[in-house]
């Protein structure tokens, strides 16, 4: 991949005061891909996709609010809908969940009913009254109540009011009896409606509780990265005691919570509603209490055996926690990251829509009504866009690691913290933005190689589950099992090559080749260091998902009788563990980034508190 070679000898591992362009040919063709990619977003609008996702169109391939060219073989094609700009659906609810779309013949309308129609003649009048016709566009009004097509041709009765949806222009229902539907279809498509039914019904009854353990997991992530911040010495101990308490105590609580609803059960004199609710909790109860006593114990057995070396953790995170005092907007850093990602993932979820409905209208043969199919050349253009999504999320995500090493390796190499720069985050943003980008793409585009066949992988896995053979279903799963390890490997190794090239300005392949030769010479010190500063950050977001699953239980609790705690607590655990993984993440790169630079840069002494002392590797 072009990897080029650096001069012979030991590197003078010391930041450059004078940055040079890294990986530039790198950055050229990650400049075409988007090229790539924006054009694909214009093809989209020339052939109209991107119109009829935002206008809305009908099902005879006639866009709403403009006027329409004929479509060969499409009667009623080719319309002037200028004043006709919401598509109305005339069987709303009709959903085919297999085919993931609106199973109804769609019509561009002027208006909206905003009333309910219970007879023909109602939506006669309102056609008359309005100037709307519901029926299709070959049934006048003045036959709505006697044509014998009414049936197939006008909406299911009654007509439920609707609104149009902002932006989008589809009249959509605004009673919630339509989505009763909806939920009861979806219901008998799972197959299991009275359980489901239940949970939801408990979703509904702890909604408040819900949100309120959220906010208490938001709130318990940030006390704990203030405990960090500034009491790091007693991190690891207050840390290790309160998951232990944390631990042993949750499970005790689950095992009496157990029994408790099982004598209730047992005694039980409710109705065959409430029984079965208190059924579903303790099935739940004991595949929680099973869980949590294995996790303890796994958890104790694990700390019993790393005990020893909790000092040198103190240490680490005593240094790593100062350099959030010098640079607090490193907190803020996963925030813009998760924005970028998410305005990336609009646009290209929205691209892949216009895609779908960009190609050549045709006449269905099943329906008899229009079709958007795309021809080659241009299905691959699909292809090309699901490589972007892999490769502008993995470009994002390394920028942001791009950012973190410059700031962390400006700190860590200022030996008179007075003379960080006032914004060390932002300056280290416009190194790797003015500089470094090439870097950056060749790094993600190299996860993107290994990333893109596991996928593959896994979707044919999961295509082919029930009708490969043992030997083929083991070879599979070996493959994306290798491709997993190959792609972690390959992104911690690109991590320590984003730290090489913020200190010494090096392209990709060069700093990669110095990083991996450090980790190599120093394999036993970075596997240790590592590991347990990330199992001290695994415990603390461990304690945040017990703390909150604990009051959780206790709070779910008092509803006992008509709740069932399996999806409230659930989501409650998962949240928590999300909240908590996006703040203790920051910490957890910083602590890596910390210990590259002292590895590149020299040791620091576990006993000094207040000063480093650099020695040469």
């Amino acid at each position: 991949m072009g990897c080029g070679s650096s001069s012979d000898g030991k590197r003078d591992w010391k930041p450059l005061e004078q940055h040079s362009c890294t990986d530039l040919p790198w950055l050229i063709v990650f400049v075409l891909f988007c090229v790539g990619m924006g054009c694909i977003c214009g093809f989209t609008i020339y052939t109209g996709g991107a119109s009829r996702i935002v206008l809305g169109y009908d099902s005879y391939g006639n866009t709403c609010g403009r006027r329409n060219t004929k479509i060969e073989g499409i009667e009623l094609s080719g319309r002037n809908q200028t004043h006709n700009k919401y598509v109305f659906f005339l069987d709303p609810c009709n959903i085919d969940f297999l085919q993931r779309k609106v199973k109804s013949l769609a019509l561009c309308v002027s208006k909206c009913p905003d009333t309910e129609l219970k007879t023909y003649h109602d939506i006669k009048q309102f056609s008359l009254s309005n100037g709307s016709d519901l029926c299709s566009y070959d049934l006048s009004p003045t036959r709505y109540t006697s044509s014998s097509d009414r049936y197939t041709k006008c909406p299911k009765l009654p007509v439920k009011p609707s609104k149009a949806v902002p932006v989008l222009h589809r009249c959509m229902p605004t009673e919630l009896s339509c989505y009763a539907e909806l939920a009861q279809a979806f219901i008998t498509f799972v197959n299991d409606s009275s359980s489901i039914q239940r949970v939801i019904a408990g979703m509904l009854a702890s909604k408040e509780i819900i949100l309120g353990l959220c906010l208490l997991a938001l709130v318990l992530s940030v006390i704990l990265m203030v405990v960090i911040r500034y009491i790091s010495k007693v991190l690891v101990w207050i840390t290790t005691i309160l998951i232990i308490l944390g631990s042993v105590g949750a499970t005790g609580v689950l095992w009496w919570l157990y029994a408790d609803h099982r004598k209730a059960l047992e005694d039980s004199t409710n109705s065959v509603f409430g029984r079965e609710v208190v059924a579903d909790n303790v099935k739940a109860l004991l595949i929680y209490a099973i869980i949590s006593t294995i996790f303890t114990v796994v958890l104790l057995l694990i700390i019993f055996f790393m005990r020893k070396r909790v000092a040198l953790t103190i240490a680490l995170f005593h240094v790593a926690g100062k350099v959030f005092i010098h640079l607090p907007l490193l907190m803020l850093q996963p925030f813009w990251t998760f924005l970028g990602l998410m305005l990336f993932w609009v646009y290209w979820v929205s691209v892949l829509l216009f895609l779908g409905i960009s190609g050549t209208p045709m006449k269905s043969n099943s329906t008899g009504l229009v079709e958007f199919q795309m021809k080659q050349p241009f299905q691959y253009l699909i292809w090309f866009h699901a490589v972007g999504l892999i490769w502008i999320s993995e470009f994002i995500l390394a920028f942001q690691q791009m950012t973190i090493a410059g700031a962390v390796v400006t700190y860590y190499f200022t030996r008179n913290k007075s003379e960080i720069p006032a914004l060390p985050v932002i300056s280290s943003w416009w190194l790797a933005f003015r500089y470094h980008l090439g870097t950056v793409a060749k790094g993600s585009f190299i996860i993107t190689l290994v990333k893109i066949p596991r996928l593959i992988l896994t979707y044919l896995h999961s295509q082919l589950k029930g009708k490969e053979n043992a030997c083929a279903r083991c070879m599979l799963k070996s493959c994306v099992c290798c491709l997993w390890c190959l792609e972690k490997c390959l992104t911690f190794l690109n991590q320590n090559a984003y730290t090489a090239t913020a200190i010494n300005s090096t392209n990709f392949c060069t700093s990669a080749r110095d990083a991996l030769t450090i980790l190599v010479e120093n394999a036993l010190r970075v596997a240790t260091i590592n590991s347990i500063g990330d199992f001290a950050l695994f415990l603390g977001k461990v304690l945040v998902v017990s703390c909150t699953a604990f009051v959780g239980v206790l709070s779910l609790n008092y509803q006992r009788d008509y709740t069932v705690w399996v999806l409230p607590l659930f989501i409650v655990c998962l949240f928590s563990f999300l909240v908590a993984h996006c703040f203790l993440s920051v910490f957890e790169v910083v602590v890596d980034e910390f210990v590259e630079g002292s590895k590149k840069g020299g040791i620091y002494k576990p006993g000094d508190a207040d000063r480093r002392e650099m020695k040469p590797m």
